[in-house]
């Protein structure tokens, strides 16, 4: 195996250990931080650090023309694919949210179906999307009335069902943009492309976030601040740069399947730690899922 091909495995590995953890952290992080400014520190600070670390090592940044490109990727990886996922956590706990967020794998063969040259749906791949919508109905149907409205909503559930929509248009934007990013220049420095999409990105966000009035409800405690700066070094700096670099080297079907470690990771901390409910409905909806998506994503 070559030695490029081997380190795209184990960013794979990290990939899955590290952004299971992340849904905890959001959640956490979300007691005192509003959304929009939480994906503005974390992607700021952390495009910040790689800019720097770079410029001391001597590497170049890509050169502007390729910037609105960049921008456009961070917009479309950073701004739907974890913003909107931020956003869900509002109203949906974070293992859910995982679980939610496991059907990118299907939006990823979508998004390169309609790619040229893209594999065609097989009835095995239908199959699975048949399989894991039923799941998700099994799994966010009955939630839908349980769970109380946030402050200033005016109907209970009604914040869940956009938590839930949020988190497809956050698989949308994510498989977009990871279709985008494979047909871009692979003699391109990975981290310095990716270091300016987390810049642009986090620069977006904090524009809306002042503009929305975030600022007037921002804090932080101890606990909070921590949870960010997990987000930025781990969440960002590590994850997002592994998932770069094995995006260059391997499939988008393989490096897809992260999304079904990252849920059963998320379940258990949010239920240990943050006391999430988790019943064997949920259990088994949740199964039914990720099974449907393994069906999606083989060929």
């Amino acid at each position: 195996m070559a030695p490029s091909l081997k380190r795209a495995y184990f960013a794979w590995v990290v990939i899955c250990l590290v952004w299971g953890t992340t849904y905890l952290a959001i959640r956490i992080a979300l007691d005192t931080v509003p959304p929009f400014l939480m994906v503005a520190f974390r992607w700021t600070a952390a495009g910040g650090l790689l800019v720097a670390a770079l410029a001391l090592r001597g590497e170049r940044l890509p050169p502007p023309r390729t910037w609105g490109s960049l921008a456009l990727l961070g917009l479309l990886l950073l701004g739907f694919g974890n913003g909107a996922v931020v956003w869900a956590e509002q109203s949906v706990p974070s293992g859910l949210t995982a679980v939610l967020v496991a059907v990118v794998p299907f939006w990823m063969v979508g998004v390169e179906r309609l790619m040229p040259g893209g594999d065609p749906l097989s009835g095995r791949r239908l199959l699975g999307l048949a399989v894991g919508f039923s799941g998700i109905v099994l799994l966010v149907g009955p939630e839908l009335g349980t769970h109380p409205a946030a402050p200033g909503t005016p109907e209970a559930g009604f914040s869940f069902l956009g938590g839930v929509v949020a988190t497809q248009l956050a698989c949308v934007g994510w498989a977009v943009g990871s279709s985008y990013s494979r047909r871009r220049g692979r003699e391109e420095n990975v981290l310095a492309a990716a270091s300016l999409q987390m810049l642009f990105a986090g620069l977006m966000f904090l524009v809306a976030g002042l503009w929305l009035g975030e600022g007037q409800r921002l804090t932080f405690t101890p606990r909070t601040l921590g949870a960010v700066a997990y987000l930025t070094i781990a969440g960002s700096i590590v994850g997002f740069s592994a998932y770069a670099y094995a995006l260059k080297h391997l499939p988008v079907a393989t490096v897809s399947l992260y999304a079904y470690v990252n849920p059963v990771i998320a379940m258990i901390l949010g239920t240990l730690v943050l006391q999430e409910p988790l019943s064997p409905r949920i259990a088994v909806a949740s199964a039914i899922v990720l099974a449907g998506m393994a069906l999606v994503r083989q060929r």
